[in-house]
């Protein structure tokens, strides 16, 4: 039997976000992806396109080392009864996808775009005309698929379009790279931005992590 329509969506996506993270190579499990990421508050992650209680029941029972992740593809309430003790929710991500095209942004008035590759990674940079941050994103590239990653705004910045000029920013690139499929994790925040440029959404993914010694509630904001 071939491989479902949700795990090869969820495996394009991880392999392009190996690359814009600098991860280690996926490895296959009967489950879905095994990701060593190496840092301390992501040490490696489990990522589960197709969730059972048994798997994910195994893989809690099994974690001592903090700073694992789970990556689940289902709401938070379908996994929580699921969890031991020491596991934290996440806030959700939302997978999406989008048909790539030609087609740099606008950049509005007092804004300056600048974006470079580097090792498979586009990065898009705008600031301000005193050089001053205001917003980013980068893209893995991997095949004809392009993972945008890493969208962030600075406050002061907010509500004046430089989240689509970076999205259009990359699409763009990723398009001339000769990626057919953009796809990315949206938080919540970011999903209705997302929307509004054209972005389809696939699936809900539920995102914890093992910190048997944090306090309740201990939520980041790692996507």
């Amino acid at each position: 039997m071939g491989e479902s329509v949700i795990s090869g969506l969820v495996r394009s996506w991880v392999g392009g976000w190996v690359v814009s993270r600098g991860a280690a190579e996926p490895v296959d499990e009967p489950w879905g992806w095994t990701v060593d990421v190496g840092q301390s508050a992501q040490v490696a992650r489990h990522v589960l396109p197709e969730p059972t209680e048994p798997d994910v029941r195994k893989l809690v029972a099994a974690t001592t080392a903090p700073g694992t992740w789970l990556k689940v593809f289902t709401d938070d309430d379908t996994v929580r009864p699921w969890l031991g003790p020491g596991w934290r929710f996440d806030v959700p991500g939302y997978l999406m996808t989008v048909p790539l095209a030609a087609g740099g942004p606008v950049v509005p008035a007092g804004y300056t775009l600048t974006t470079w590759e580097r090792g498979g990674v586009v990065r898009a940079l705008v600031r301000t005309g005193a050089g001053h941050f205001a917003a980013r994103g980068q893209l893995g590239l991997a095949g004809v698929v392009a993972v945008a990653d890493q969208i962030e705004t600075a406050p002061a910045h907010r509500r004046r379009g430089l989240g689509s000029v970076v999205m259009r920013a990359l699409e763009d690139a990723g398009h001339r790279s000769g990626a057919e499929t953009g796809f990315l994790v949206a938080t919540p925040e970011g999903k209705a931005l997302y929307s509004t440029l054209g972005w389809t959404l696939r699936a809900t993914m539920a995102s914890l992590y093992y910190a048997p010694d944090a306090p309740e509630p201990a939520e980041s904001a790692a996507v």
